[in-house]
């Protein structure tokens, strides 16, 4: 476990001052899903099966020719003119995600070839906690005197490792994890704030258990093969690690700040299916009406998920407005991170 930030003087404190969000176009239900699958398999799955299991009615799904960087684009301009700012105005950019554009050169460079800026770029990658590790590392760098605005983005195409053909039913177990899956962007300005901002940063990692699902695919272990750009996963498996290591980093949380579920305006939780959030509202206590539930009609955007959160909820906060963000991510590791509307 890496010790919690300290806290930091009023004139020191940095947040998020405005946020932008990409969805593509395309909208997959999770019936045209299973039939498309069915059909590539040949053979039929139980009916209804995917939204019985997961909870989610649609997802969105990115084009042939809308990569990661495509909806980190859009959402980035997004985020930029909600600040009056330019792609100049800003001296660090993060590509912060699950999903990238190639291995090499960082998907940040494309991004920000795209935009026009001149700033330092590169790719923070973590699972789902991508886009929330950026942001901390973005803050950590203007505190520490390395930037001094930063603009961090994050591009999702997670559809693109849904296996279609499946070839047996034990097949489909390890594939399951992956039609719950939804593409997205989102972006999000952050720059030092006369008060507010973020309060509060907590991680727990477990990585013995970074085996239980992935993407093998595109690595030293495993550079080339149609066979390892599949997610596969036992989602069960995932969901009984952050149940045994979840209430722990919130009791933390608690005790740390002081803060407790009724200081919230909001809680963004990562989601990956209904019944898991609903398990997490059981797990920890948290009133459902703080949560802002996306899987429903999205599904699991990745690390876009709290981003595409925030870019709902932002506009009804006001001024010392708190939100608590918890991110889960396969590895294994959860984040947590207080936010103070500036």
């Amino acid at each position: 476990m890496i010790p919690p930030s300290p806290p930091h003087p009023a004139e020191s404190s940095v947040g998020i001052t405005s946020v932008g969000v990409s969805l593509p176009e395309r909208v997959i239900d999770s019936a045209e899903l299973q039939a498309r699958v069915a059909r590539a398999s040949g053979f039929e799955l139980p009916a209804n099966l995917l939204t019985r299991m997961t909870g989610i009615d649609h997802r969105r799904m990115a084009g042939d020719d809308e990569y990661a960087s495509t909806l980190a684009v859009r959402a980035a301009r997004q985020a930029l003119a909600a600040a009056d700012l330019t792609p100049t105005d800003v001296d660090l950019l993060l590509f912060a995600s699950a999903t990238r554009d190639m291995v090499e050169p960082a998907t940040a460079h494309i991004v920000q070839a795209e935009l026009g800026g001149r700033a330092h770029a590169l790719d923070v990658t973590n699972a789902c906690n991508s886009f929330l590790n950026g942001i901390d590392v973005a803050r950590s760098s203007i505190l520490a005197g390395r930037a001094r605005r930063a603009l961090v983005v994050t591009g999702e195409t997670p559809t693109r490792a849904m296996r279609w053909q499946l070839s047996d039913p034990a097949q489909a177990r390890t594939a399951f994890a992956g039609y719950t899956f939804g593409d997205a962007g989102a972006a999000v300005v952050i720059e030092p704030v006369a008060s507010g901002g973020i309060l509060d940063v907590d991680t727990e990692t477990w990585s013995e258990h970074w085996t239980v699902g992935g993407i093998p695919g595109g690595g030293s272990r495993h550079p080339r093969g149609d066979e390892h750009t599949y997610f596969h996963g036992d989602g069960h498996v995932l969901r009984g690690v952050f149940e045994q290591i979840g209430a722990d980093i919130l009791d933390r949380v608690r005790q740390r700040t002081g803060l407790g579920w009724a200081d919230y305006a909001k809680v963004l939780v990562h989601q990956v299916t209904l019944p898991y959030l609903e398990r997490f509202v059981e797990v920890t206590g948290v009133p459902k009406e703080k949560l802002e539930i996306t899987v429903t009609d999205l599904g699991n955007m990745a690390s876009a998920t709290l981003g595409v959160q925030l870019a709902r909820i932002e506009p009804a906060l006001r001024p010392g407005d708190r939100v608590l963000f918890v991110g889960l991510g396969g590895g294994v590791s959860l984040m947590t991170m207080v936010w103070e509307k500036s």
